[in-house]
């Protein structure tokens, strides 16, 4: 079955319009920290130990002069010491090389201990408004099962996905990725008999509803 990307994305706009970012955070620095918190963790878990975490270090400088031992007692919920180690020594990095305000380009950004690509496109969207395509897991998995993407990488994911969709949507379509992700289409059990685009995508066993046809390209 051969279906139209751009169709795709309609309904995934359509079912999801409130789509946006899951982790609070007000300030590129909080970005910065939530999302690297949030590996391998869930947005929410994060939110419960942020609030704390932010009250008692609001400032790069303040988290740049913290003990490890100390960030990691706040956020050791969230997963290993090593978050902790690498969030203290990102600010140290950014208080030394950026004047303690968080770089908004991709090669500073992954200079920093423990941001990776997906980090780092996930701080630029959503604290300094750069377009581009995160894909984490969610995002790597819906839009391969979708067709949105035909990929065995999340690098080539991404380049895949940047050429689909138009670049103006591509903040909005990792988030509506996303939330289909974590409501619809899960990695062990996905719930194609209720998903509003069974008729659309490729891997659904699903039959489409009479009257219901793919759209071709």
């Amino acid at each position: 079955m051969r279906v139209s990307k751009k169709a795709i994305l309609a309904a995934l706009a359509a079912e999801y319009p409130q789509a946006g970012p899951e982790l609070h955070f007000t300030n590129p620095y909080e970005t910065l920290v939530a999302v690297m918190l949030s590996a391998q963790c869930t947005d929410r878990q994060v939110n419960r130990v942020t609030p704390a975490l932010f009250a008692r270090y609001p400032t790069v400088a303040d988290m740049a002069a913290a003990d490890v031992d100390d960030v990691y007692v706040m956020v050791k919920s969230c997963g290993f010491k090593s978050k902790a180690g690498n969030i203290v020594n990102a600010c140290r990095l950014i208080m030394q090389n950026h004047g303690g305000e968080v770089p908004g380009t991709m090669e500073a950004l992954t200079a920093l201990p423990g941001v990776g690509r997906k980090t780092a496109n996930v701080v630029l969207a959503n604290a300094f408004g750069v377009p581009t395509i995160a894909v984490d897991t969610h995002v790597f998995r819906v839009s391969n099962r979708l067709g949105l993407a035909d990929a065995k990488t999340v690098e080539e994911t991404e380049r895949q996905l940047c050429r689909a969709i138009p670049r103006r949507d591509w903040v909005n379509a990792h988030h509506w990725l996303i939330f289909h992700g974590r409501r619809v289409c899960h990695a062990r059990h996905p719930q194609c008999q209720t998903c509003a685009l069974n008729a659309l995508c490729k891997s659904s066993p699903v039959r489409p509803a009479k009257g219901v046809r793919a759209i071709e390209q």
